[in-house]
């Protein structure tokens, strides 16, 4: 993984691939869901 990668990601400008959200998740021992934030699009609301 690029330097640049891991910035977008901090910063939140970049969307990762399910590829690269498991590879970061198994580096550091943790569950996809405890690294990303999933926030639901809110034109996409449920009645």
């Amino acid at each position: 993984m690029r330097r640049e990668t891991i910035v977008y990601l901090e910063k939140g400008t970049y969307n990762p691939s399910l590829k690269l959200a498991h590879d970061v998740a198994v580096a550091l021992k943790t569950s996809i869901d405890e690294l990303f934030i999933f926030e639901d699009d809110p034109g996409n609301e449920t009645i």
